[in-house]
Protein backbone atom coordinates (compact mmCIF):
# COMPACT_ATOMS: atom_id res chain seq x y z
CA UNK A 1 0.00 0.00 0.00
CA UNK A 2 1.20 3.88 -1.17
CA UNK A 3 0.11 6.85 -0.33
CA UNK A 4 0.86 10.48 -0.23
CA UNK A 5 0.05 11.61 3.15
CA UNK A 6 3.11 12.09 5.87
CA UNK A 7 2.11 10.77 9.17
CA UNK A 8 1.50 13.49 11.60
CA UNK A 9 3.89 12.22 14.23
CA UNK A 10 6.57 12.38 11.44
CA UNK A 11 6.11 16.26 11.67
CA UNK A 12 7.66 18.96 13.95
CA UNK A 13 7.59 22.49 14.16
CA UNK A 14 10.83 23.61 15.34
CA UNK A 15 9.94 27.10 16.29
CA UNK A 16 7.12 29.17 17.27
CA UNK A 17 7.13 31.62 13.99
CA UNK A 18 3.96 31.69 11.21
CA UNK A 19 4.13 30.52 7.86
CA UNK A 20 4.47 33.75 5.65
CA UNK A 21 3.92 35.51 2.12
CA UNK A 22 7.46 34.70 1.01
CA UNK A 23 8.03 33.92 -2.84
CA UNK A 24 8.91 30.19 -2.60
CA UNK A 25 9.00 27.58 -0.04
CA UNK A 26 12.42 26.38 0.71
CA UNK A 27 13.72 22.55 1.61
CA UNK A 28 16.71 22.14 3.38
CA UNK A 29 17.83 18.90 2.54
CA UNK A 30 20.44 17.70 4.35
CA UNK A 31 20.14 14.31 5.78
CA UNK A 32 17.53 12.31 3.86
CA UNK A 33 19.63 13.07 0.51
CA UNK A 34 17.23 11.85 -1.64
CA UNK A 35 14.22 12.59 -4.60
CA UNK A 36 12.29 9.51 -3.89
CA UNK A 37 10.28 8.31 -0.48
CA UNK A 38 11.51 11.51 1.18
CA UNK A 39 8.73 12.36 3.54
CA UNK A 40 10.29 15.56 4.38
CA UNK A 41 10.54 16.61 0.28
CA UNK A 42 6.66 15.10 -0.57
CA UNK A 43 6.00 17.44 2.85
CA UNK A 44 7.81 20.95 1.32
CA UNK A 45 5.82 20.25 -2.41
CA UNK A 46 2.43 19.65 -0.39
CA UNK A 47 2.79 23.02 1.63
CA UNK A 48 4.06 24.95 -1.13
CA UNK A 49 1.20 23.35 -3.49
CA UNK A 50 -0.83 24.61 -0.61
CA UNK A 51 0.27 27.83 -1.13
CA UNK A 52 0.77 27.92 -4.95
CA UNK A 53 3.70 28.88 -4.69
CA UNK A 54 7.40 27.20 -6.07
CA UNK A 55 9.41 24.82 -3.97
CA UNK A 56 13.65 25.60 -3.42
CA UNK A 57 15.49 22.36 -2.57
CA UNK A 58 19.13 23.70 -0.72
CA UNK A 59 21.99 21.68 0.27
CA UNK A 60 24.83 23.26 2.41
CA UNK A 61 27.78 22.00 1.84
CA UNK A 62 30.76 22.33 4.50
CA UNK A 63 34.23 20.84 4.66
CA UNK A 64 34.61 20.24 7.81
CA UNK A 65 32.05 17.86 9.31
CA UNK A 66 33.49 16.02 12.33
CA UNK A 67 35.97 13.63 10.91
CA UNK A 68 34.76 13.77 7.36
CA UNK A 69 37.36 13.02 4.70
CA UNK A 70 37.38 12.41 1.03
CA UNK A 71 35.83 9.59 1.25
CA UNK A 72 32.84 10.20 2.55
CA UNK A 73 32.47 13.69 0.72
CA UNK A 74 33.08 11.80 -2.59
CA UNK A 75 30.10 9.41 -2.04
CA UNK A 76 27.64 11.68 -0.99
CA UNK A 77 28.17 14.26 -3.65
CA UNK A 78 27.76 11.27 -6.07
CA UNK A 79 24.86 11.02 -4.77
CA UNK A 80 23.71 14.42 -4.67
CA UNK A 81 24.04 14.74 -7.97
CA UNK A 82 21.62 11.68 -8.20
CA UNK A 83 18.81 14.03 -6.06
CA UNK A 84 19.54 17.20 -8.86
CA UNK A 85 19.00 14.84 -11.69
CA UNK A 86 15.96 12.99 -10.10
CA UNK A 87 14.13 16.12 -8.95
CA UNK A 88 15.06 18.35 -12.68
CA UNK A 89 12.60 15.30 -13.99
CA UNK A 90 10.26 16.43 -11.33
CA UNK A 91 10.85 20.24 -12.30
CA UNK A 92 11.64 21.24 -9.24
CA UNK A 93 15.49 23.71 -8.66
CA UNK A 94 18.04 22.01 -6.57
CA UNK A 95 21.21 24.17 -5.24
CA UNK A 96 24.24 23.29 -3.58
CA UNK A 97 26.02 25.56 -2.07
CA UNK A 98 29.28 25.78 0.16
CA UNK A 99 29.08 26.81 3.35
CA UNK A 100 27.84 25.82 7.01
CA UNK A 101 24.59 24.24 6.29
CA UNK A 102 22.99 26.14 9.22
CA UNK A 103 23.80 29.57 7.60
CA UNK A 104 23.52 28.07 4.14
CA UNK A 105 19.70 27.34 4.84
CA UNK A 106 18.90 30.59 6.85
CA UNK A 107 20.69 33.13 4.06
CA UNK A 108 18.14 30.69 1.26
CA UNK A 109 15.76 31.39 3.49
CA UNK A 110 15.19 34.80 3.79
CA UNK A 111 12.15 35.40 1.60
CA UNK A 112 11.07 31.62 1.62
CA UNK A 113 7.20 31.28 3.22
CA UNK A 114 8.18 28.40 5.15
CA UNK A 115 11.60 25.97 5.71
CA UNK A 116 11.25 22.39 6.06
CA UNK A 117 14.16 20.87 6.61
CA UNK A 118 14.48 16.47 7.31
CA UNK A 119 16.07 14.99 10.87
CA UNK A 120 19.69 14.43 12.15
CA UNK A 121 20.18 12.98 15.46
CA UNK A 122 24.19 14.01 16.08
CA UNK A 123 24.88 16.39 17.89
CA UNK A 124 26.33 18.64 14.55
CA UNK A 125 23.21 18.05 12.99
CA UNK A 126 20.78 18.65 15.60
CA UNK A 127 22.63 22.04 16.30
CA UNK A 128 22.48 23.24 12.64
CA UNK A 129 18.56 22.73 13.02
CA UNK A 130 18.56 24.23 16.18
CA UNK A 131 20.24 27.87 14.81
CA UNK A 132 17.96 27.58 11.49
CA UNK A 133 14.89 27.44 14.17
CA UNK A 134 15.90 29.93 16.35
CA UNK A 135 17.22 32.72 13.62
CA UNK A 136 14.51 32.48 10.82
CA UNK A 137 11.40 34.71 10.67
CA UNK A 138 9.44 32.22 9.35
CA UNK A 139 8.15 28.73 10.73
CA UNK A 140 10.46 26.15 10.71
CA UNK A 141 9.20 22.36 10.38
CA UNK A 142 11.22 19.11 10.45
CA UNK A 143 10.23 16.29 9.05
CA UNK A 144 11.59 12.88 9.77
CA UNK A 145 12.59 10.33 6.80
CA UNK A 146 15.27 8.44 7.87
CA UNK A 147 12.94 5.99 10.22
CA UNK A 148 10.23 3.91 10.26
CA UNK A 149 9.18 4.60 13.21
CA UNK A 150 10.11 8.41 14.70
CA UNK A 151 11.94 7.86 17.95
CA UNK A 152 10.08 9.47 20.51
CA UNK A 153 6.98 7.59 19.42
CA UNK A 154 8.93 4.63 19.76
CA UNK A 155 10.32 5.23 23.41
CA UNK A 156 10.52 7.73 25.51
CA UNK A 157 13.85 6.61 26.88
CA UNK A 158 16.99 5.27 25.88
CA UNK A 159 16.40 1.14 25.73
CA UNK A 160 18.85 -0.82 27.42
CA UNK A 161 18.59 -3.59 24.33
CA UNK A 162 16.71 -4.85 21.08
CA UNK A 163 14.03 -6.96 23.02
CA UNK A 164 12.97 -4.01 24.78
CA UNK A 165 12.35 -2.09 21.92
CA UNK A 166 11.21 -4.73 19.89
CA UNK A 167 7.96 -4.87 20.60
CA UNK A 168 7.40 -1.06 20.64
CA UNK A 169 8.47 -0.92 16.88
CA UNK A 170 6.44 -3.57 16.15
CA UNK A 171 3.07 -1.59 17.72
CA UNK A 172 3.89 1.12 14.54
CA UNK A 173 4.74 -0.65 11.73
CA UNK A 174 1.13 -1.58 10.06
CA UNK A 175 1.17 2.50 10.60
CA UNK A 176 4.54 3.70 8.98
CA UNK A 177 5.66 0.69 6.42
CA UNK A 178 3.41 2.51 4.11
CA UNK A 179 4.65 3.43 0.50
CA UNK A 180 5.56 7.16 -0.18
CA UNK A 181 3.67 8.18 -3.82
CA UNK A 182 5.29 11.80 -4.92
CA UNK A 183 3.51 14.28 -5.02
CA UNK A 184 3.21 16.61 -8.42
CA UNK A 185 4.30 20.25 -7.92
CA UNK A 186 1.72 22.95 -9.42
CA UNK A 187 4.58 24.89 -9.89
CA UNK A 188 8.12 24.35 -11.87
CA UNK A 189 10.73 26.45 -10.07
CA UNK A 190 13.86 25.32 -12.59
CA UNK A 191 13.51 29.23 -13.89
CA UNK A 192 14.55 30.35 -10.50
CA UNK A 193 17.56 32.44 -10.49
CA UNK A 194 19.12 30.81 -7.33
CA UNK A 195 23.10 29.72 -8.06
CA UNK A 196 24.94 26.87 -6.76
CA UNK A 197 27.44 24.84 -7.45
CA UNK A 198 28.35 22.98 -11.13
CA UNK A 199 28.11 18.93 -10.07
CA UNK A 200 28.20 17.61 -13.23
CA UNK A 201 32.01 17.10 -13.03
CA UNK A 202 32.43 15.85 -8.69
CA UNK A 203 36.45 15.53 -9.31
CA UNK A 204 36.39 18.71 -9.65
CA UNK A 205 34.24 19.85 -6.54
CA UNK A 206 36.19 17.99 -4.13
CA UNK A 207 39.40 19.77 -6.04
CA UNK A 208 38.45 23.15 -4.14
CA UNK A 209 37.45 21.99 -1.23
CA UNK A 210 39.71 21.97 2.25
CA UNK A 211 39.84 18.39 2.94
CA UNK A 212 41.12 15.75 4.75
CA UNK A 213 42.70 13.01 1.69
CA UNK A 214 44.39 10.65 3.99
CA UNK A 215 41.63 8.25 2.62
CA UNK A 216 41.05 7.54 -0.60
CA UNK A 217 38.19 7.70 -2.62
CA UNK A 218 35.97 4.50 -3.68
CA UNK A 219 33.92 5.22 -6.70
CA UNK A 220 35.32 2.44 -8.30
CA UNK A 221 33.39 0.11 -6.06
CA UNK A 222 30.54 1.81 -4.47
CA UNK A 223 28.85 4.96 -6.34
CA UNK A 224 26.74 7.28 -4.41
CA UNK A 225 23.22 7.67 -4.62
CA UNK A 226 19.51 6.35 -4.75
CA UNK A 227 19.56 4.89 -8.14
CA UNK A 228 23.14 3.00 -7.31
CA UNK A 229 21.69 1.78 -3.97
CA UNK A 230 17.99 0.97 -5.85
CA UNK A 231 20.25 -1.52 -8.68
CA UNK A 232 22.36 -3.31 -5.81
CA UNK A 233 19.52 -3.88 -3.38
CA UNK A 234 17.67 -5.51 -6.22
CA UNK A 235 20.28 -7.90 -6.74
CA UNK A 236 20.36 -8.49 -2.99
CA UNK A 237 17.01 -9.46 -3.37
CA UNK A 238 17.11 -11.34 -6.23
CA UNK A 239 20.50 -13.58 -5.05
CA UNK A 240 20.83 -12.98 -1.38
CA UNK A 241 17.70 -12.73 0.34
CA UNK A 242 16.54 -16.29 -0.14
CA UNK A 243 19.37 -17.69 1.89
CA UNK A 244 20.00 -14.53 4.29
CA UNK A 245 19.30 -15.98 7.89
CA UNK A 246 21.43 -18.48 7.10
CA UNK A 247 24.44 -16.98 5.84
CA UNK A 248 24.04 -12.87 7.13
CA UNK A 249 26.70 -14.03 9.94
CA UNK A 250 29.48 -16.37 7.37
CA UNK A 251 32.02 -13.44 6.32
CA UNK A 252 33.33 -15.47 4.04
CA UNK A 253 29.79 -15.35 1.79
CA UNK A 254 28.51 -12.04 0.26
CA UNK A 255 25.00 -12.36 2.05
CA UNK A 256 24.74 -8.56 2.67
CA UNK A 257 22.56 -6.22 1.26
CA UNK A 258 25.50 -2.98 1.26
CA UNK A 259 22.88 -0.78 2.09
CA UNK A 260 24.18 0.60 5.56
CA UNK A 261 25.89 3.21 3.79
CA UNK A 262 23.56 4.77 1.51
CA UNK A 263 21.41 4.67 4.29
CA UNK A 264 23.57 6.37 6.17
CA UNK A 265 23.72 9.42 3.76
CA UNK A 266 19.74 9.28 3.48
CA UNK A 267 20.00 8.25 -0.33
CA UNK A 268 17.68 5.46 0.22
CA UNK A 269 14.86 5.06 2.32
CA UNK A 270 14.71 2.55 5.04
CA UNK A 271 10.72 2.12 4.11
CA UNK A 272 11.39 1.40 0.63
CA UNK A 273 13.87 -1.24 1.26
CA UNK A 274 11.55 -2.92 3.95
CA UNK A 275 8.65 -3.27 1.81
CA UNK A 276 10.75 -4.06 -1.05
CA UNK A 277 12.17 -7.20 1.12
CA UNK A 278 8.53 -8.30 2.10
CA UNK A 279 7.42 -8.83 -1.20
CA UNK A 280 10.47 -10.42 -2.63
CA UNK A 281 10.60 -14.12 -3.30
CA UNK A 282 12.24 -15.09 -0.17
CA UNK A 283 11.01 -17.18 3.10
CA UNK A 284 9.48 -15.64 5.93
CA UNK A 285 12.40 -16.47 8.48
CA UNK A 286 14.91 -14.56 5.88
CA UNK A 287 12.79 -11.65 5.38
CA UNK A 288 12.30 -11.15 8.98
CA UNK A 289 15.26 -11.64 10.08
CA UNK A 290 16.95 -8.61 7.24
CA UNK A 291 13.96 -6.33 8.54
CA UNK A 292 14.73 -6.84 12.18
CA UNK A 293 18.15 -5.60 11.40
CA UNK A 294 17.01 -2.83 9.31
CA UNK A 295 14.25 -1.77 11.44
CA UNK A 296 14.36 -2.55 15.44
CA UNK A 297 18.03 -3.13 14.79
CA UNK A 298 19.17 0.20 13.22
CA UNK A 299 16.37 2.17 15.44
CA UNK A 300 17.98 0.89 18.18
CA UNK A 301 21.10 3.16 17.66
CA UNK A 302 19.00 6.43 16.67
CA UNK A 303 17.28 5.77 20.05
CA UNK A 304 20.80 5.20 21.90
CA UNK A 305 22.01 8.92 20.11
CA UNK A 306 19.34 10.65 20.58
CA UNK A 307 18.59 9.75 24.49
CA UNK A 308 22.38 9.66 25.08
CA UNK A 309 24.28 12.58 25.32
CA UNK A 310 27.90 11.33 25.27
CA UNK A 311 26.86 8.91 22.59
CA UNK A 312 30.50 9.07 21.50
CA UNK A 313 32.57 8.87 24.72
CA UNK A 314 33.44 6.24 26.59
CA UNK A 315 31.33 7.68 29.90
CA UNK A 316 28.45 6.43 27.72
CA UNK A 317 28.80 3.04 28.89
CA UNK A 318 26.38 1.56 31.27
CA UNK A 319 27.96 1.37 34.85
CA UNK A 320 28.31 -2.24 35.18
CA UNK A 321 30.12 -2.47 31.71
CA UNK A 322 32.70 0.71 33.10
CA UNK A 323 32.98 -1.22 36.68
CA UNK A 324 33.97 -4.70 35.21
CA UNK A 325 36.64 -2.96 33.05
CA UNK A 326 37.65 -0.55 35.78
CA UNK A 327 38.47 -3.80 37.93
CA UNK A 328 40.57 -5.52 35.18
CA UNK A 329 42.47 -2.28 33.87
CA UNK A 330 45.48 -3.75 34.73
CA UNK A 331 44.99 -7.25 34.26
CA UNK A 332 48.22 -8.61 31.96
CA UNK A 333 47.45 -8.82 28.11
CA UNK A 334 48.97 -11.56 25.79
CA UNK A 335 49.34 -9.20 22.77
CA UNK A 336 49.65 -4.97 23.02
CA UNK A 337 49.44 -3.13 20.00
CA UNK A 338 49.94 1.17 19.03
CA UNK A 339 47.33 2.47 17.39
CA UNK A 340 49.44 2.52 14.08
CA UNK A 341 49.85 -0.80 14.58
CA UNK A 342 46.27 -1.84 14.43
CA UNK A 343 46.03 0.69 11.13
CA UNK A 344 48.62 -1.02 9.75
CA UNK A 345 47.31 -4.55 10.11
CA UNK A 346 50.20 -5.59 12.08
CA UNK A 347 48.95 -8.11 14.33
CA UNK A 348 49.94 -11.78 15.14
CA UNK A 349 45.85 -12.28 14.06
CA UNK A 350 45.77 -12.94 10.65
CA UNK A 351 41.58 -12.51 10.78
CA UNK A 352 42.27 -9.25 12.46
CA UNK A 353 44.15 -7.87 9.76
CA UNK A 354 42.18 -8.96 7.20
CA UNK A 355 39.11 -7.25 8.43
CA UNK A 356 41.38 -4.39 9.17
CA UNK A 357 42.42 -4.55 5.14
CA UNK A 358 39.11 -4.93 4.05
CA UNK A 359 38.10 -1.65 5.95
CA UNK A 360 40.87 0.10 4.98
CA UNK A 361 40.49 -0.41 0.91
CA UNK A 362 37.04 -0.93 0.72
CA UNK A 363 35.24 0.99 3.31
CA UNK A 364 33.44 -1.95 4.63
CA UNK A 365 34.00 -4.94 6.64
CA UNK A 366 31.86 -7.83 7.05
CA UNK A 367 29.50 -7.26 10.02
CA UNK A 368 30.00 -10.52 12.13
CA UNK A 369 33.77 -9.22 12.21
CA UNK A 370 33.41 -5.55 12.99
CA UNK A 371 31.94 -7.42 16.21
CA UNK A 372 35.27 -9.88 16.08
CA UNK A 373 37.29 -6.72 14.79
CA UNK A 374 35.95 -4.43 17.72
CA UNK A 375 36.72 -6.88 20.54
CA UNK A 376 40.27 -7.56 19.76
CA UNK A 377 41.21 -3.70 20.27
CA UNK A 378 39.41 -3.91 23.35
CA UNK A 379 41.72 -6.90 24.44
CA UNK A 380 44.94 -5.06 23.09
CA UNK A 381 45.51 -2.02 24.08
CA UNK A 382 46.38 -0.58 27.16
CA UNK A 383 43.56 1.00 28.65
CA UNK A 384 39.72 0.16 28.00
CA UNK A 385 39.55 4.24 27.25
CA UNK A 386 42.37 4.03 24.47
CA UNK A 387 40.79 1.22 22.96
CA UNK A 388 37.23 2.48 23.11
CA UNK A 389 38.73 6.23 21.22
CA UNK A 390 40.57 3.85 18.67
CA UNK A 391 38.16 1.66 17.58
CA UNK A 392 35.67 4.68 17.27
CA UNK A 393 38.24 6.68 15.44
CA UNK A 394 39.14 3.59 12.99
CA UNK A 395 35.56 3.14 12.48
CA UNK A 396 34.90 6.51 11.57
CA UNK A 397 37.82 7.31 9.38
CA UNK A 398 37.41 3.88 7.32
CA UNK A 399 34.12 3.16 6.88
CA UNK A 400 31.62 4.70 4.16
CA UNK A 401 29.02 4.28 7.00
CA UNK A 402 31.21 5.89 9.97
CA UNK A 403 30.04 8.96 11.80
CA UNK A 404 26.89 7.53 11.60
CA UNK A 405 24.22 6.42 15.13
CA UNK A 406 25.10 2.96 14.08
CA UNK A 407 28.80 3.80 14.11
CA UNK A 408 28.18 4.66 17.96
CA UNK A 409 25.86 2.30 19.47
CA UNK A 410 27.88 -0.34 17.90
CA UNK A 411 31.30 0.50 18.89
CA UNK A 412 29.83 0.60 22.24
CA UNK A 413 28.06 -2.46 22.13
CA UNK A 414 32.24 -3.65 21.63
CA UNK A 415 32.34 -2.51 25.08
CA UNK A 416 28.97 -3.68 26.57
CA UNK A 417 26.50 -1.23 25.44
CA UNK A 418 22.59 -3.24 24.72
CA UNK A 419 24.06 -6.46 26.42
CA UNK A 420 24.79 -7.76 29.32
CA UNK A 421 26.80 -9.27 31.73
CA UNK A 422 28.70 -12.65 30.56
CA UNK A 423 31.08 -14.94 32.31
CA UNK A 424 34.05 -13.01 34.02
CA UNK A 425 37.68 -13.00 32.24
CA UNK A 426 40.85 -11.23 32.49
CA UNK A 427 40.57 -8.21 30.67
CA UNK A 428 37.26 -8.47 29.76
CA UNK A 429 36.03 -8.46 33.00
CA UNK A 430 32.12 -9.62 32.57
CA UNK A 431 32.02 -8.03 28.90
CA UNK A 432 31.17 -10.43 26.09
CA UNK A 433 34.09 -11.58 24.86
CA UNK A 434 34.82 -13.20 21.42
CA UNK A 435 37.65 -15.74 20.48
CA UNK A 436 39.56 -16.89 17.02
CA UNK A 437 38.60 -19.85 17.70
CA UNK A 438 35.15 -19.30 17.82
CA UNK A 439 35.36 -17.55 14.91
CA UNK A 440 36.70 -21.05 13.50
CA UNK A 441 33.64 -22.94 14.73
CA UNK A 442 30.44 -20.53 13.46
CA UNK A 443 32.20 -19.37 10.23
CA UNK A 444 34.93 -20.12 7.73
CA UNK A 445 37.70 -17.60 8.39
CA UNK A 446 40.56 -18.69 6.46
CA UNK A 447 38.24 -18.30 3.21
CA UNK A 448 37.29 -15.07 4.07
CA UNK A 449 40.74 -14.20 4.76
CA UNK A 450 41.20 -15.19 0.95
CA UNK A 451 38.08 -13.43 -0.29
CA UNK A 452 39.78 -10.45 1.47
CA UNK A 453 42.93 -10.69 -0.48
CA UNK A 454 41.26 -11.27 -3.95
CA UNK A 455 39.31 -8.15 -3.10
CA UNK A 456 42.48 -5.72 -2.41
CA UNK A 457 44.23 -6.99 -4.74
CA UNK A 458 41.75 -6.81 -7.57
CA UNK A 459 40.33 -3.69 -5.88
CA UNK A 460 36.59 -4.70 -6.53
CA UNK A 461 33.39 -5.31 -4.24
Amino acid sequence: MATSRIQDERVQHLNDEEVRRGDYVLYWMQSSQRADHNHALEYAVQRANDLDQRLLVVFGLTDDYPEANLRHYAFMLEGLQDVEEALKKRKIKFVVRRGSPDGVALEAGENASLIVTDRGYLRPQRAWREKVAREASCRVTQVESDVVVPVELASGKAETAARTLRPKIHEYLDDFLLGLNPTEPAKQSLNMGEKGLDLSDVGEVLDEMDLDRGVEALSHLYRGGNSEAKKIFRRFLKKSLPDYDANRNQPQTDYVSHMSKYLHFGHVSPVWLALEAMNADAGKDDTDSFVEELIVRRELTFNFVYYTEDYDSYSCLPGWARETLEEHRDDEREHVYTRKELESAETHDEYWNAAMREMAHTGYMHNYMRMYWGKKILEWMKTPEYAYETTLYLNNKYFLDGRDPNSYANVAWVYGQHDRGWTERPVYGKVRYMSEGGLRRKAKPDQYVEKVGRRVRDGRQ
